[in-house]
């Protein structure tokens, strides 16, 4: 499956053929270049794990470029792999803020800490507290003007990628 993206010239500008683009969260390799849009490939699983077989014309993504030495880190490490689809299960404003609760798959509750970090749909967020198989994360009024994060309602489906960190730690503890 192919995937047209249009965004602005600005990010068209840090972007070759070859590229890595995260799209919601998900890394993919620009396979055709212009200046306001580019084409990205999505193997069957990424279709699999992640939100993106359900996109249709028109819908907004956040996009991002891959990091380069000597960028600055605002956040955690993401990388673009996503480890599964979690589900809204509430969603509700605060003042100016959301606070967003959302269910995550068995396989990656463990992995998920109150304070700690978590990516959904691309954006780096910290986790305020976590109970069973869900957490919450509040998202600042900035965050809700400049991600897709504003439209998230119960039900929605969002693109999870654990701490860099906690899943090698998983691993390691595992031998």
């Amino acid at each position: 499956m192919r995937l047209r993206v249009r965004h602005s010239a600005a990010l068209g500008e840090l972007l070759s053929v070859g590229a890595s683009l995260a799209v919601s969260g998900v890394c993919l390799t620009v396979i055709e270049h212009a200046c306001d849009e580019s084409l990205v490939e999505l193997s069957p699983e990424t279709l699999r794990r992640t939100t993106l077989g359900g996109l249709r014309a028109g819908s907004e993504v956040n996009l991002e470029p891959a990091l380069r030495v000597g960028d600055a880190l605002g956040g955690h490490w993401v990388q673009g792999h996503v480890d599964g689809i979690g589900r809204i299960t509430g969603a509700r404003r605060d003042a100016g803020d959301a606070r967003v609760t959302i269910d995550v798959p068995e396989n990656l509750r463990r992995f998920v800490a109150s304070k700690g970090s978590i990516t959904v749909d691309g954006v780096s967020l910290t986790v305020n507290s976590v109970e069973g198989g869900r957490f919450e994360v509040n998202l600042i009024p900035h965050t809700l003007s400049a991600t897709t994060l504003r439209a998230l309602r119960a039900g929605s489906r969002v693109n999870v990628e654990v701490d860099l960190l906690a899943r090698y730690v998983d691993r390691l503890l595992q031998k």
